[in-house]
């Protein structure tokens, strides 16, 4: 008789059932505490804030390293791990459909608001007296040379590695989605590489986890950088567009995403808690970009399916700019308010369809939002273009608000994709925001790798 086989071994415990650290061993804390000890080195000592330039770019830079491959991975593991094409196309078209309604959602509540508030009333500033110079000249001319359909045609890279060479998420997006469209064609021939893939992403999550341990020395530099360089002096000077920007920010967060997550049954504050690393190394960093992977990490480890974040997230990052929407509207017409230039009711709606479009694409771009606003003025043409510098010095500081709502917009928007497939269990979510431990749901159809749920949480 043969030998009974040995009874298998208990698996290993879950690094989600691991015990909660301390606050004080949490990456956001270490963050914070960076951006207090930033916010101070450039206030009391500004020649030295601004030195640390270098520290914050090389860590923004170190994060935009990782973001094209981590988005190559997710997305053709996702759509290898998927039953059919088809849910990939329904997918990509709701994310899109969601995205549009966001952004009209949002230059709307921005057109409000400057229109109810009118911060640049009594400004009287005249067009013949403002020169573009510096950065603001330059973006001014990348935005006239941008027309309304330029996202459509940038959309294909002119070679799939320089795609990659230049960080250009949407044309990244665009070739891993025919990747793995390809890729899940050809059958079994493809399935090594898919699981070559999924191994792939392991190593390449791992490779953020170190990255992420330097968090809290990138948001020192880049705080002290924006401190010393700017000054206090400038948040004053404008203070009532830049608390516009923040409150209307706030009320788009709390109360239309709010009643979108409400709908969905998911409390809006124990969400955006969830996401607080995040946001807070938004807040250091001043890029939305630097959280998008682990953003991507902790969307799947609420337990939706893979394909859905892969596809969703990175779409986001140029389609649902909802923060970057709010700041166009304001700014666009805060410029014709200082100016003393009228605008209509038509002409402001007309200048809402123009930046429907000029919204769209402009993910990952320095100075993004000021080329997006160059685009719309010169597309109008009835608010002075030069009108830019009046708000050139405040664009640093309104750049983490737009940055913080445009994250908080694309968590939301997975959330929605996510309901309309179907593959949104509410319950698991919830346990998940209650508890802080990541971990799909036992009854969902999973990818045989998913994201690591683990995320680095010493600094």
């Amino acid at each position: 008789m043969a030998a009974s086989a040995p009874p298998p071994a208990a698996p290993a415990p879950s690094p989600a059932e691991a015990p909660r650290k301390p606050w004080y061993r949490q990456l956001y804390f270490w963050v914070l505490t960076a951006i207090v000890a930033g916010v101070l080195t450039g206030w009391l000592w500004p020649s030295a804030g601004t030195a640390m330039e270098p520290v914050g770019t090389t860590f923004v830079t170190a994060i935009k390293m990782l973001i094209t491959p981590i988005v190559f991975v997710t997305i053709v593991a996702g759509i290898g791990g998927v039953d059919s094409l088809g849910r990939v196309g329904r997918v990509g078209l709701k994310s899109l459909l969601y995205f549009q309604a966001g952004t009209l959602t949002a230059l709307l509540i921005g057109l409000v608001a400057v229109n109810v508030f009118q911060p640049g009333a009594g400004v009287h500033a005249h067009p013949g007296d403002l020169q573009l110079t510096g950065d603001a000249g330059q973006y001014v001319k990348d935005g006239e040379s941008q027309s309304w359909w330029h996202f459509l045609t940038d959309l294909v890279p002119t070679s799939a590695v320089g795609a990659f060479a230049e960080g250009n998420i949407l044309q990244v997006l665009f070739f891993s989605v025919l990747f793995g469209i390809a890729l899940k064609a050809v059958g079994p021939v493809g399935e090594p590489l898919v699981d070559g893939i999924q191994r792939l992403s392991a190593v390449v999550f791992k490779i953020l986890h170190y990255v992420m341990l330097a968090a809290p020395v990138g948001a020192f530099g880049a705080m002290a950088f924006t401190i010393g360089t700017y000054g206090f002096s400038t948040l004053t000077s404008l203070g009532r567009l830049i608390g516009l920007f923040y409150g209307t920010s706030a009320f788009f967060v709390i109360v239309v995403l709010g009643a979108v997550t409400a709908a969905l049954r998911i409390n809006i504050f124990r969400l955006l808690r969830h996401l607080r690393e995040e946001f807070v190394l938004v807040l250091g960093t001043s890029s939305s970009e630097s959280a998008l992977p682990r953003l991507m990490q902790k969307l799947e480890g609420l337990g939706i399916r893979r394909d859905i974040v892969g596809l969703t997230v990175p779409t986001g990052y140029s389609f649902n700019l909802d923060g970057s929407s709010i700041y166009l509207s304001l700014a666009a017409v805060y410029i014709a308010q200082a100016t003393d230039t009228p605008l209509s009711i038509s002409q402001q709606l007309g200048l809402l369809a123009v930046m429907l479009l000029t919204s769209k694409g402009s993910g990952g771009i320095t100075g993004a939002g000021f080329i997006a606003l160059a685009a719309t003025l010169t597309t109008v043409g009835t608010i002075p273009t030069a009108g830019i510098m009046l708000i050139f010095g405040i664009d640093k500081f309104m750049s983490e608000c737009r940055a913080l709502t445009n994250l908080a917009g694309n968590a939301v928007a997975t959330l929605v994709v996510a309901r309309w497939e179907n593959a949104l269990d509410t319950a698991h979510v919830n346990k998940v925001l209650r508890t802080g431990k990541p971990q799909p749901p036992p009854a969902q159809e999973q990818p045989a790798a998913a994201l690591p749920a683990q995320l680095p949480t010493k600094a």
